[in-house]
């Protein structure tokens, strides 16, 4: 999957955390999955965390942040 396609599944919804960037309209906000990752978590127990989540996500939020 290309960088296009990544931030494809980031979304702004204003009615869902103040417009903050999201996971395909999910209430995820993109800097929660980044804060996960910075204190340590690893990719698999995020995923274990939200069913929904795929890993093309969490790249997408990294692909994001950069």
């Amino acid at each position: 999957m290309n960088e296009h396609e990544l931030l494809q599944r980031i979304t702004n919804n204003p009615s869902i955390f103040g417009g903050k960037p999201i996971i395909r309209g999910r209430r995820l906000a993109v800097e929660h999955v980044l804060g996960m990752l910075a204190a340590g978590d690893s990719v698999q127990t995020i995923l274990q965390c939200y069913d929904w989540l795929e890993a093309a996500d969490i790249q997408a939020c990294l692909v994001y942040a950069r």
